[in-house]
């Protein structure tokens, strides 16, 4: 790294001076560690004088990753989200340093914009950095055919946390990790991070291990509870909590939602030349972060109900989190191709997302994108620039009818992708992954070589656990505000003198916002802004409750 590296900033004299009085002094000692790889918290610290490594330790071995001297500050993301430190900080060269506890430091970022910036600029310029360099901190063994492998491998990349997956069946230097940590090879998938071994862990074990679940939060009762981490329920969680309420996001399998597994979105507001749907939802994750948000994942609601005053969401592991407003943003679930042999192939190749973990995996082999809406038209392009010939598969007779003009020309335009129109998937073929696909045409049916098969036929409503609360339309989405008649409103409406606020279901202090309400446009800048304005509503909706 150099000193242009944004990884590396240098407070100025007027910076230290600022955070002085904020902090406490420390000497530090050559050898002392400032804080170590798997722990829980730590101070953000600033070197005043001496010099700190930062260290990565694999398998016994430490490797130095950079040196911070005087000006310096250490840290990153996990300051903000709690999760467990994946690094060594380690004194080299006696000095002091200034310590800022965390509680401050969160103050200083919603207060002090110049600070904020240069702060929040380095931990996620640092993140990046750890993905790649420091990547051996958390390592994945698993098989490629396993599916229990690929959900881990999903929820770390989808968090954008670094992790290095071993497949026993391509690495060599498995065999002498798994003897160094007494791993049967029974044990596997297996997930080692700062030296402690899960064994066949799920992405809730992961995630409860490394920090970033319910248990780590003090209380379990909030102004505003946002169920639900896409588009919408980032907004309304960046919304939240800069305006002073104490807000809680979860998600049943990582922040992003669909959106967060579109490989780009070029017709987003402010980005001419187009942003990953995994870089937009990770600002918004660290906006909301930078504002006190909790925001939490895998966390699955299963039900809802009322009680004292709150809105009780029951999860799927049987604990509750209290409400005094709570933001349904669950958006919908993927729609499944009716074909044999379907749950033998997902999780190992076939998909509902194109990232560049579901891109490595085809590696240049060809692969079939079923779906005639944005999302495919997305996919298709994304994997074929990565160097996959693609079919495109569509029921209707014309792509023109469900996607943007723009992606249309790109498919037309591309020298690796064909589209075939008025062809359905009849069949999967392959052993433990697949290798062909047969489907019916205009002109019969045929087999085509794929290495992997994209689905994306459409969603429906993830609405079942708010059924017995709020009111559904005929396809299951929720209504919302005038989309309720007088009919579905009830007594305690006539106890509230008011009629439902914008984005208020028939029961009130309840919100849906995004591609689950009912009448919304399905585009990732319409849920930005309706989690965004809801949480206008849940204001008002307090004040009322406290009158």
């Amino acid at each position: 790294m150099t000193d242009v590296d944004p990884s590396i900033p240098t407070f100025d004299q007027s910076e230290i001076t600022f955070l002085e009085p904020l902090a406490t002094r420390r000497r530090v000692a050559a050898g002392e560690y400032l804080f170590r790889a798997g722990d829980t918290s730590y101070d953000f610290f600033v070197i005043l004088s001496g010099q700190v490594d930062i260290v990565i330790s694999t398998d016994g071995e430490e490797r130095p990753i950079i040196t911070h001297g005087p000006g310096r500050f250490l840290g990153e993301l996990n300051l903000l989200t709690g999760l467990r430190v994946f690094v060594d900080a380690r004194v080299v060269e006696a000095g002091e340093v200034l310590a800022v506890p965390v509680d401050v430091l969160r103050q200083i970022l919603a207060t002090q914009p110049q600070l904020s910036d240069k702060i929040l600029a380095t931990f996620m310029a640092r993140r990046d950095g750890l993905l790649t360099g420091a990547a051996s901190a958390t390592r994945v063994i698993g098989s490629r055919f396993s599916p229990e492998t690929a959900q881990i491998r999903e929820y770390l990349s989808r968090t954008h946390l670094p992790y290095e997956w071993l497949d026993p069946d391509a690495d060599a230097e498995v065999d002498t990790v798994l003897r160094h940590f007494g791993i049967q090879p029974g044990e596997l998938p297996v997930v080692i991070s700062s030296g402690v071994v899960l064994r066949r862990p799920t992405p809730g074990m992961l995630a409860e291990y490394l920090g970033l679940t319910l248990a780590s939060l003090p209380g379990r009762c909030f102004d505003l509870v946002i169920v639900g981490g896409g588009p919408a329920g980032l907004a309304a969680a960046v919304y939240g909590a800069s305006e002073g309420l104490r807000t809680l996001g979860i998600d049943m399998v990582a922040p992003g939602g669909q959106a967060g597994t579109s490989s780009r979105i070029e017709n987003y507001f402010g980005f001419p030349t187009g942003i990953s749907g995994g870089d937009l939802t990770q600002r918004g994750l660290v906006q909301a972060e930078k504002f006190g948000a909790a925001l939490t994942a895998p966390c699955a609601a299963v039900a809802m109900r009322e009680e004292a005053g709150h809105l009780i969401v029951e999860l799927s592991d049987g604990s509750v989190v209290a409400g005094r407003a709570v933001i349904a943003a669950t958006g919908a679930r993927y729609r499944r191709l009716e074909v044999d042999r379907l749950a033998d192939f997902e999780s190992t190749s076939v998909y509902y997302a194109a990232t560049d973990l579901e891109a490595r995996q085809c590696a240049g082999d060809p692969v079939m994108v079923v779906g005639g809406g944005n999302s495919a038209g997305q996919a298709a392009v994304f994997l074929a620039d990565q160097g996959s010939p693609v079919n495109v598969v569509i029921r209707a007779p014309d792509i023109n009818a469900g996607m943007s003009r723009y992606l249309v020309s790109r498919l037309e335009g591309h020298p690796h992708i064909e589209i075939l129109v008025q062809t359905n998937v009849v069949a999967l073929h392959g052993d433990q992954s697949l290798h062909s696909v047969r489907i019916s045409g205009p002109a019969g049916e045929k087999t085509l070589p794929a290495a992997a098969l994209f689905s994306f036929i459409g969603a429906d409503p993830s609405s079942s656990w708010i059924s017995g609360c709020a009111a559904l339309d005929d396809r299951g989405f929720v209504l919302t505000d005038r989309a309720l008649s007088d009919e579905r409103l009830d007594e305690r409406w006539t106890a509230l003198g008011r009629q439902p606020l914008p984005f208020e279901t028939n029961h009130p202090g309840l919100f849906a916002v995004g591609d689950l309400r009912s009448g919304s446009t399905k585009r990732v800048a319409a849920a930005v802004g309706e989690g965004s304005a809801a949480v206008r509503s849940v204001h008002e909706h307090l004040a009322f409750a406290t009158r």
